[in-house]
């Protein structure tokens, strides 16, 4: 049996009341991520990316020592762990949607998850995300594109627009790989962390990628795919339906590899 995360909210102890206000109104900005050693890869984006949705979806920012703060104290000395910051309100709500003001702060705390596998079969799916450049709790279509695609025997959904044009997975960006070189898809998107770590690597190696549309039909001239985000680095993609990619495991492993050899930030 699965064991329930920590829930701190505000450096205390979540309350019904708050954890009922969630459950009523769906409506926040998130992040999570692996802390490993009391450090973590690519920290200052996620926060960065958390306290920009902040702004967007409250009118206010969190002030990042404070999220730091929170973060050390639901830690509670732990050196490894998986943290989800979660961004909400009791005062907006479907009545009074125009509060103003700094959101409260949800911490999880919790084992970290396993990666996901290699060699995921794919089924394409017509899925635009709703505001898809923020990381937000509206997750009913995620998780609805994963069931759909899970009962369809495929393993994950990777989304594209009504033009075949492919954005991203349902929980993860995508790569491909065509030859030496990186093609990220061109589309609206959430820019992930893990994503931005290793375009920022491969621009350090000196290893060529470029973005471009990336529609289904295109999918024969790449040798290979891979997904990413912060519990998975890089995974090789083995198909998307009929679609099956001849391989590049050595590139998908270099990819991985560049993104474990960007540097840990303290909490």
């Amino acid at each position: 049996m699965a064991v329930a995360p920590e829930l701190w909210i505000d450096g205390r102890p979540a309350g019904v009341e708050d954890l009922g206000h969630q459950a009523l109104i769906n409506y926040g900005a998130l992040t999570s991520f692996r802390v490993e050693g009391g450090e973590v890869r690519g920290l200052d984006r996620h926060l960065d990316r958390l306290n920009r949705s902040a702004i967007e979806l409250f009118g206010e920012a969190v002030a990042e020592e404070r999220l730091r703060d929170l973060m050390r104290a639901a830690l509670a000395g732990r050196m490894d762990a998986w943290l989800r910051i979660s961004l909400f309100s009791n005062e907006l709500s479907l009545r009074r949607p125009d509060w103003i003001g700094a959101p409260q702060v949800m911490i999880s705390v919790s084992a970290p998850p396993s990666p996901l596998p290699h060699g995921v079969r794919l089924q394409s799916q017509v899925h635009v995300r709703e505001t898809p450049h923020l990381k937000h709790v509206a997750a009913m279509g995620l998780l609805r594109a994963r069931r759909l695609a899970r009962l369809a025997g495929y393993d994950d959904a990777l989304f594209t627009d009504d033009e075949g044009r492919i954005s991203e997975g349902s929980l993860w960006n995508v790569g491909f790989i065509q030859g030496e070189t990186v093609v990220w898809p061109d589309a609206p998107m959430l820019d992930g962390v893990a994503q931005a770590l290793i375009r920022e690597a491969l621009d350090r190696a000196g290893s060529p990628q470029r973005t471009e549309v990336v529609r289904l039909s295109d999918l024969p001239r790449f040798d290979g795919a891979f997904l990413c985000n912060s519990a998975t680095p890089a995974a090789e993609i083995a198909a998307v339906e009929g679609h099956v990619f001849i391989g590049a495991t050595d590139a998908v492993q270099q990819i991985g590899a560049l993104w474990r050899s960007q540097p840990r930030q303290k909490i």
